[in-house]
C-alpha cells in the first residue's frame, strides 16, 4: 500500500494508517525543502540574469531599492522616483519591506531585492508541499509543489523585478497550511503581517478569520471569538490604511489609486475591461491551476478579495497575464486544490473520485507545458546567461561617466544603474531641482534631441550631451 492510499482511512481514525502516513511524512521530511531550492535557484537565475541584460520594463526595481536604501541608512523610506522628497508609505503602505534593509546595507546593490524576492517565492513552496504530503501522500505533494512553483502567476512575478507582494507569499502559504491541518492559532499568527505587505491584504486577512470561522464554528466553538476577531481586525485596519494612514504619509493627503475604481465601469485613463477579458482571465486563474476542482474548497474564499478589487478596478494592467497581480493567487488555489482533492476521494461519486486522484499530476502536467511559453523557459537558453557586449558597454558608460552621489534625473532604462549609488529622479517630474545628468534610453523615451527637451524642462540651466551608447544618452550640467 503506497503513502496516498494509506492517508485516506487515517482521515477516520485507524491508528495504523495513521502510523504508515506518519512514517512516509518522516521518510519525505525532505521533499519541500529540496524542490524549494531547485525553485530558488531557477528564480534566482532568471530574475538576476534578466537585471544583468538590462531587462528592467518598468521603475518598481528602483522605487523599491530607493526605499530599503533609505530604511538601511536609517531613514524615512523615501523614492524620489515617486516624487522628489516622496515617502513611499503614502503611496501602497508595505513597512514589511524594510526587513530587506539589513542584506542591502552588506550588498547594495537592486540584486540584493531580487535574491530576496526569489527567496520569498521558493519559501512558500515549502509549507504547500509538506502540507500536501501530509493529507494527499508524497508522489501528489510534489505534482502540487511543481504544479505551484511553475504556475504562471509565480513565473511571472519573478520575472517582473521586485514587488512587495513577494512576502505575501510564504504568509499565505504557511496561513492556509495551518488551516488545512486544524492549526488554527498558527493559521492566525501567520496571516496577522498580512497588514503589513499591502493595504488591501487587510480584507484577505478578514477572508482568512472567515475560512477558520466556517470551519470551526462546530467542532471548536471556544475558537469562533479568535476567528471573529481576526476578520473584524483585517477589516479595520484596511479601513484604518486606506482612510488615515496612507493620507498621512501622502502629500496630497489622499490615497492615490481611487481613480482606478469606480462604480459605473468607468474610471480616469481606463476603459470598461470587456466581458471577454474579465472571464479569460478568471480561467486562467482557475482552470490550468486546479481545473476547476478548487471550487469545491472554501479556502477559494481568500482569493476573492484580490479578485473583486479587478473588478473595481477598471486597469487594463489588472486585467492581463503579465506583471505580478495574480501571484498572491497561487497558494491560495493550489491548497484549495489540495483540500478539494481530500474532500473529493470521500465522495460518493466515483467520477469526481477518480477526477480528483488524477488532477495533481494533470496541473503539474499543465504548468509544465505552458512553462514552454513562460518565463523560466529563457533558462533553456545560452544567451540568457550572457551578460552581452550592449549591456556591458552600457553599464561601463555609466559608471565611467556619472560619480557616485550624483543627482540624476532618467528613464526606464538607466535607473537600475543608479539607485544604488546615486538620487534618482523621474525624467520630466523633478520641477523644485536641476539635477547634475539626464539620462534616458530611446527604447522608452524617443525624442528628436536631448538637448532641447532639457532646455524644456529646465529652462534655467544648460545641458550638453556627453555620451550615447546603444541607444542610451547621458546629458550634463554645464
Amino acid at each position: 500500500m503506497d503513502v496516498a492510499t494509506a492517508a485516506i482511512p487515517a482521515q477516520h481514525g485507524s491508528s495504523t494508517a495513521s502510523g504508515s502516513r506518519t512514517s512516509g511524512t518522516a521518510r519525505h521530511f525532505s521533499d519541500p525543502y529540496w524542490l524549494a531550492g531547485l525553485f530558488f535557484v531557477a528564480y534566482t537565475a532568471l530574475s538576476v540574469c534578466r537585471f544583468r541584460r538590462l531587462g528592467a520594463t518598468t521603475w518598481d526595481l528602483g522605487i523599491f531599492e530607493q526605499a530599503i536604501r533609505a530604511y538601511a541608512n536609517f531613514q524615512a523610506p523615501v523614492a524620489d522616483l515617486k516624487g522628489q522628497g516622496f515617502n513611499i508609505l503614502g503611496d501602497h503602505f508595505s513597512p514589511i519591506t524594510m526587513l530587506v534593509a539589513p542584506f542591502y546595507k552588506v550588498f547594495p546593490t537592486p540584486v540584493t531585492l531580487l535574491v530576496v524576492q526569489a527567496a520569498l517565492f521558493a519559501i512558500s513552496v515549502v509549507p504547500i508541499v509538506r502540507t500536501a504530503g501530509h493529507i494527499l501522500g508524497r508522489s501528489q505533494a510534489l505534482a502540487i509543489g511543481v504544479a505551484y512553483g511553475l504556475s504562471w502567476g509565480v513565473q511571472r512575478a519573478v520575472a517582473f523585478d521586485f514587488h512587495e507582494i513577494a512576502f505575501a507569499m510564504p504568509l499565505l502559504a504557511f496561513s492556509l497550511a495551518a488551516v488545512l491541518r486544524k492549526r488554527w492559532k498558527t493559521a492566525m499568527w501567520w496571516a496577522l503581517p498580512l497588514v503589513l505587505v499591502k493595504e488591501d491584504l487587510g480584507v484577505t486577512l478578514a477572508a482568512i478569520g472567515l475560512v477558520i470561522l466556517i470551519r470551526v464554528r462546530r467542532g471548536e466553538p471556544r475558537l469562533v471569538p479568535w476567528a471573529i476577531g481576526l476578520i473584524g481586525f483585517g477589516l479595520v485596519f484596511a479601513v484604518l490604511t486606506f482612510g488615515v494612514i496612507i493620507p498621512a504619509f501622502n502629500s496630497a493627503g489622499g490615497y492615490d489609486y481611487w481613480n482606478k475604481l469606480s462604480t459605473d465601469g468607468t474610471a480616469a485613463g481606463s476603459q470598461t475591461i470587456p466581458l471577454d477579458t474579465a472571464l479569460r482571465t478568471l480561467l486562467w486563474i482557475i482552470l490550468p491551476t486546479s481545473g476547476l476542482l478548487a471550487l469545491r474548497s472554501p479556502l477559494l474564499l481568500v482569493a476573492a478579495p484580490t479578485i473583486g478589487w479587478r473588478f473595481l478596478g477598471h486597469d487594463d494592467h489588472y486585467w492581463g497575464l503579465d506583471w505580478h497581480y495574480s501571484a498572491v493567487l497561487m497558494p491560495v488555489l493550489l491548497l484549495a486544490l489540495v483540500d478539494a482533492v481530500d474532500r473529493s476521494r470521500h465522495s460518493p461519486r466515483s467520477w469526481l473520485r477518480c477526477y480528483g486522484t488524477q488532477l495533481p499530476t494533470a496541473v503539474a502536467g499543465a504548468a509544465l507545458a505552458l512553462s514552454a511559453y513562460l518565463p523560466l523557459a529563457d533558462l533553456t537558453h545560452a544567451e540568457t546567461y550572457q551578460r552581452g557586449e550592449r549591456a556591458e558597454a552600457i553599464a561601463e558608460l555609466f559608471e565611467q561617466t556619472i560619480p557616485d552621489g550624483a543627482t540624476v534625473e532618467a528613464n526606464v532604462g538607466p535607473i537600475s544603474l543608479l539607485t544604488s549609488r546615486c538620487q534618482v529622479f523621474w525624467l520630466g517630474n523633478v520641477p523644485r531641482l536641476e539635477p547634475d545628468f539626464i539620462a534616458y534610453d530611446t527604447a522608452t523615451f524617443n525624442i528628436p534631441s536631448g538637448v532641447v527637451y532639457a532646455k524644456g524642462i529646465h529652462p534655467e540651466a544648460t545641458y550638453t550631451e556627453v555620451a550615447n551608447v546603444e541607444g542610451y544618452f547621458i546629458l550634463r550640467r554645464t
